[in-house]
């Protein structure tokens, strides 16, 4: 079997060639970037993320998003084996919620064992010429050992490249209307969700596996790795991840790491901590799966205190004008790596942390969600739904909100890939009305209560009727730009009014 994947891995073919994608999902990426003192950006190594987004059998769906790192080996490897383990048969509708998890526990487990069976042999050759490399033996000729060492060496180089990188994960696997996440390290998944009576929450599921939580420090401490240590240090290994997929160093050669010297046993593990406590009967919204590139560089940009509640706006903005989940996922990705730079370029407080940014994925799936062939403009049956996000300008220490206008459609409900007639409240709010919906985190670690105001939900329709024009072909303004026009004047004029002035006549 480990030489059937060695291979599949060689010849890059997959098990997963003949499943369907999901349609109900997008996927938008960027490759690292390092910032040049002209503000230019340099790709510094090729992009080592990955993942998955498949449709199997009984209404199971998957997802997965896989950040890797020293090459893409162990992320393509793992996408491909993980799908293989979990849709080829494994699951159906009759499973429970203890075998579901079962089942995604020996998916990862089998994944790293089968994993290292690829490389044993490699590992066992480089093991052999590490003997060659050794510092110069005085009771052997000089000129007899330098050619065997040098080639070892050359070859140890190679091997090297061939067994190193590791790669963490979050994957999403939707069952009998159900959902589960499964993350092992730095990766991050937000589900946005509308209830029926308006609520907007945004919730954090799973808490990443890294130096600063205090769960895995206490782990890491009943092994016998000094947790004060580990956290002053903020990386094991080069990475900020205390559980990780691949990686032989941390794995087999943890001993020989000062920080992990003392552990009792292996400290960094590729076991999933899983949460299935979210339903989705009757909820309405979208899950999001993102690299920790792509969060790193948002909370680089703006702080990381509401890195979540941005994402979900912009993700929430562009479904309201875009056709395609491919092109909103792609448009944020190309958002957050926008603000990332303009903060480097700016020379403000925060450019100091944004000089570079690693590869960055965004994986968006919708739960029954509204979706349109076209993107409608209020004038032509677009409802106004103001979104209140929390927003932090860099020039302050204070913190406002801005409002999002988000347009949503009408039309058709996308409900597990089937187009319905939708049942959701039509009408239009009376003038003076502004429906506000708050988005507010929530961590499913710490059970924190969210809630929204108002009657606007983030995810309500539009009406299905267009604004009418009048007698003239126009037709009534949704955007009062009066005050503009007002302050405007004032700042060109002096104060003094001039007839004729700005604004429509």
């Amino acid at each position: 079997m480990a030489a059937q994947r060695r291979t599949l891995m060689q010849s890059h073919q997959s098990w997963t060639d003949d499943l369907p994608l999901c349609e109900m999902c997008g996927v938008g990426t960027a490759p690292n970037s390092v910032y040049g003192p002209d503000g230019k950006g340099t790709q510094s190594h090729p992009n080592e993320d990955g993942h998955l987004r498949f449709r199997g059998e009984d209404g199971c769906y998957l997802y997965g998003v896989f950040n890797g790192y020293d090459g893409s080996r162990v992320a393509n490897y793992v996408s491909q084996c993980l799908t293989a383990e979990l849709l080829l048969g494994q699951l159906n509708s009759n499973h429970t919620d203890s075998d579901v998890r079962r089942i995604l526990t020996q998916a990862f487990d089998a994944v790293e064992k089968s994993y290292f069976e690829t490389i044993d042999d490699a590992l066992a050759e480089k093991a052999h010429l590490s003997h060659f490399a050794q510092p110069y033996n005085e009771n052997v000729s000089f000129h007899q050992l330098f050619p065997q060492r040098q080639n070892a060496q050359e070859r140890l180089k190679e091997l090297e490249q061939e067994v190193s990188g590791g790669a963490t994960a979050v994957v999403a696997l939707i069952l009998n209307n159900k959902l589960y996440i499964a993350n092992l390290g730095t990766n991050r998944a937000l589900l946005c969700k509308s209830s029926s009576d308006g609520q907007n929450q945004v919730l954090q599921i799973c808490r990443p596996h890294s130096t600063d939580n205090e769960d895995e420090l206490q782990r890491l401490a009943a092994l016998g790795v000094d947790p004060a240590h580990v956290k002053q240090a903020g990386q094991i290994a080069g990475q900020s991840s205390t559980r990780r997929f691949g990686d032989y160093r941390v794995k087999f050669n943890y001993n020989e790491i000062d920080l992990l010297s003392a552990a009792k046993m292996r400290p960094v593990i590729a076991e999933p901590e899983i949460d299935s406590s979210q339903t989705l009967e009757g909820v309405t919204g979208f899950l999001l799966l993102m690299s920790e590139g792509l969060i790193s560089a948002l909370e680089s940009a703006h702080g990381p205190e509401q890195a979540n509640q941005e994402i979900v706006a912009m993700v929430a903005a562009e479904l309201a004008q875009q056709t395609s989940l491919e092109a909103v996922a792609q448009t944020v990705v190309d958002r957050v790596k926008r603000l990332h730079h303009d903060v480097y370029v700016s020379g403000r407080q925060r450019a100091t942390y944004c000089s570079r940014h690693e590869d960055m994925t965004l994986l968006i799936r919708t739960i029954n969600y509204l979706i349109t062939d076209t993107a409608l403009t209020p004038t032509q049956g677009g409802r106004i739904y103001p979104v209140s996000v929390p927003y932090s300008n860099s020039q302050s220490t204070s913190k406002t909100s801005v409002t999002l206008s988000l347009v949503m459609p009408s039309q058709n409900v996308l409900t597990n890939g089937t187009n319905t007639a939708s049942t959701l409240e039509e009408g239009t709010p009376t003038p003076g009305q502004s429906p506000t919906a708050t988005l507010q985190s929530t961590n499913t670690q710490t059970q924190s209560s969210s809630s929204s105001s108002g009657d606007g939900s983030l995810f309500r329709q539009r009406g299905s009727q267009a604004a009418q024009p009048d007698e003239t072909g126009r037709v009534p303004p949704y955007v009062d730009f009066s005050q503009f026009y007002r302050l405007w004047g004032s700042d060109h004029n002096d104060g003094q009014s001039t007839q004729g002035g700005l604004g429509p006549q």
